[in-house]
């Protein structure tokens, strides 16, 4: 560098200008020419040392090096390297202008620290990626742990900006936080409360994404879509979105409905009550409502929606004002929440209806006229 600055002042001179404008120009000179060699370092990077990486990575097997390595993550490393340069010629540029250099110098500085931030924001988010449908516990670790490295670097590069622009040492600044640190545990304690929630639900495997869960203290029911440090995003069947807190969910109670998902079959209890004066006895000393039993039993094993290998089942409950109450219990092979209605309507509807070919009423109260 200290040739090219002769070289230039050389060629200015040879100019025949003369004084302060020969150092100006110079100068001059000099920042188009650190600008023009920062602009071709970049260039470099981008069109040619990123697709070199971008088709390695393709090359392999492996899935996260794609995805950590993805061009959004080189891009904007590359959009470092440039600065990097020009702080690297700053010294050499301003040599004349010790005040210039310095005020450059830091704000070269300031904007590699926040670019790099940037850059690691970008290649945490790019674990986001090697998730599936479902969130694992080990996954789900990740993205809490993830979280708190985003915290933790923000606020590292915070201290750092603030040292470069006041010169002083990053580490006196952060010796001097054991005072406000209280504060800070103010400031950032929905953060802590959220992480020490996400690791609860994970380490009991409570929710995942993609899971069906109920919260009726928030009016959710619905998929989840995400888990975060501080929230649940949660759509709910109308295409509602419900936001609670993992605190909420650890604290409370919520109904996860992956064990029916996970299994053959969701299962249906039903009551009907039956008026005891339609209840008889033929010559064989069978009850009426005993044959429509059996024969619902069996209607409910033929029926395709119903599992029958789970043994449906139609038993006298315990008796109420209401009537001799009836209970059946079955599972229907559909899960989906429309077809398990329409599945259980259907059901239900046949049992109401063929009630009356064995002489059974079904109990109903009437409104006093």
């Amino acid at each position: 560098m200290e040739k090219i600055q002769f070289y230039v002042e050389q060629l200015v001179a040879s100019w025949g200008l003369e004084g302060d404008t020969v150092d100006m120009i110079g100068h001059g000179v000099l920042v188009v020419i650190a600008v023009l060699l920062a602009a071709a370092v970049g260039l470099l990077c981008r069109k040619v040392l990123m697709p070199v990486l971008v088709k390695l990575t393709e090359k392999t097997e492996v899935k996260w090096d794609d995805v950590i390595f993805s061009r959004r993550v080189l891009l904007s490393a590359c959009s470092i390297v440039p600065a990097i340069v020009i702080w690297q010629l700053l010294p050499w540029i301003f040599y004349d202008y010790p005040t210039a250099r310095e005020v450059l110098t830091r704000l070269t500085a300031i904007y590699i620290t926040i670019m790099s931030v940037r850059t690691l924001m970008v290649f945490i988010d790019s674990f986001k990626q090697l998730e599936g449908s479902q969130r694992t516990a080990r996954q789900q670790y990740l993205y809490s742990f993830c979280g708190v490295m985003k915290i933790i670097i923000i606020f590292i590069a915070i201290i750092v900006v603030v040292a470069i622009a006041i010169d002083k040492d990053p580490t006196t600044l952060f010796a001097g936080l054991g005072a406000v640190s209280a504060i800070l545990m103010l400031a950032f304690q929905d953060t802590i409360k959220g992480l020490v929630a996400g690791i609860r639900l994970t380490t009991n495997e409570m929710v995942h994404i993609g899971d069906w869960i109920t919260v009726p203290s928030a009016g959710a029911n619905g998929r989840v879509e995400d888990i975060t440090l501080t929230t649940v995003k949660i759509r709910n069947f109308d295409n509602t979105i419900v936001t609670v807190t993992p605190q909420t969910l650890v604290d409370g109670s919520f109904q996860n409905w992956i064990g029916m998902e996970q299994n053959e079959g969701r299962k249906q209890v039903r009551k009907v009550y039956f008026d005891f004066r339609s209840l008889t006895v033929d010559e064989n000393g069978v009850a009426n409502i005993t044959k429509f039993r059996h024969h619902i039993e069996q209607w409910l094993r033929d029926n395709p929606k119903v599992i029958a290998e789970k043994n449906p089942l139609v038993r006298q409950a315990e008796a109420a004002q209401a009537g001799c109450c009836v209970e059946f219990i079955f599972w229907l092979r559909a899960q989906a929440a429309l077809d398990y209605e329409h599945d259980t309507s259907d059901i239900m509807e046949y049992i109401y209806a063929s009630s009356a070919d064995y002489g059974l009423r079904i109990y109903q109260q009437f409104p006093e006229q």
